[in-house]
C-alpha cells in the first residue's frame, strides 16, 4: 500500500471513526450510566466485531449481501428494530440508581452482533474492501491479504479509540447527570440521536 494510498484511509477511518454513529451513541450512553469500567466490553466489541465482518467480507460475504436483496433488507430492519429497542431501554432510565447492565444490556457479545446489524458498519466495510482491499487505484490488487490485513490493523485502532474516548466523556459526565432529571434528559436526547438514526436508516 503506498503512502498516498495510506493517508487517504487515515483520512477515511478518521471520518467514519469519529462521527457519531450507532457505535458512538451507545458507548457514550453506557460511559454514562454505567461508567467507563462496564462499558470496555462493548467499546472492546466494536473493533472485534467489525474485524470479523471485514474478513467476512473479503472471503465473499459482501458480495453475497450485495447481490441478495433479501440480505440487505434483513440487515436493514434488524439494525433498525435494534436501534428502536435500544432506544426505547435508554429512555426509560431516569437515575443512576436504576441502571444496572441487564437493563442496557450491551455486553461484548452483544456488541458484536450489533455490528452485523449496523448498516454504517456495512458501509465502511464495503468501501474498504472495494477501495483499499481489493484494488490499488484503478488497478487490481496484487496483494489482496497484505492489503486487508492494514485495513483491519488501522481500523481496529480507530474504532477503539473513538469508542473509548465517547465513553470517556459520558463517564466524566455521571457526578453532573446524577443530579435532578439531568440523566433523564441526556438519556432521552441519547434515545433520540438512535431514533434518528433509524429513521435516516429507512430511507438508506
Amino acid at each position: 500500500m503506498s503512502a498516498e494510498e495510506l493517508a487517504a484511509l487515515l483520512s477515511f477511518a478518521t471520518a467514519m471513526s469519529f462521527t457519531p454513529g450507532p457505535n458512538t451513541t451507545l458507548s457514550t450512553a453506557l460511559g454514562a450510566n454505567l461508567g467507563l469500567r462496564r462499558a470496555l466490553p462493548f467499546i472492546v466489541a466494536v473493533p472485534a466485531g467489525w474485524t470479523l465482518m471485514m474478513l467476512l467480507c473479503g472471503l465473499g460475504l459482501a458480495a453475497l449481501v450485495l447481490a441478495a436483496p433479501v440480505l440487505r433488507l434483513a440487515v436493514k430492519f434488524g439494525g433498525i428494530a435494534y436501534l428502536v429497542w435500544m432506544a426505547w431501554k435508554l429512555a426509560a432510565v431516569r437515575t443512576l440508581g436504576e441502571v444496572d447492565a441487564r437493563q442496557l444490556d450491551v455486553g461484548f457479545w452483544q456488541g458484536v452482533g450489533l455490528q452485523f446489524l449496523n448498516i454504517k458498519a456495512w458501509m465502511l466495510a464495503l468501501a474498504l474492501a472495494a477501495g483499499w482491499v481489493t484494488s490499488a487505484g484503478s488497478q487490481p490488487a496484487a496483494n489482496p491479504g497484505e492489503r486487508l490485513a492494514i485495513v483491519c490493523a488501522v481500523m481496529v485502532v480507530f474504532a477503539l479509540t473513538s469508542n473509548f474516548s465517547y465513553a470517556l466523556a459520558g463517564s466524566l459526565l455521571r457526578g453532573w447527570l446524577a443530579q435532578g432529571r439531568r440523566l433523564l434528559v441526556f438519556n432521552r436526547v441519547m434515545a433520540a440521536v438512535l431514533l434518528a438514526t433509524a429513521i435516516w436508516l429507512l430511507g438508506a
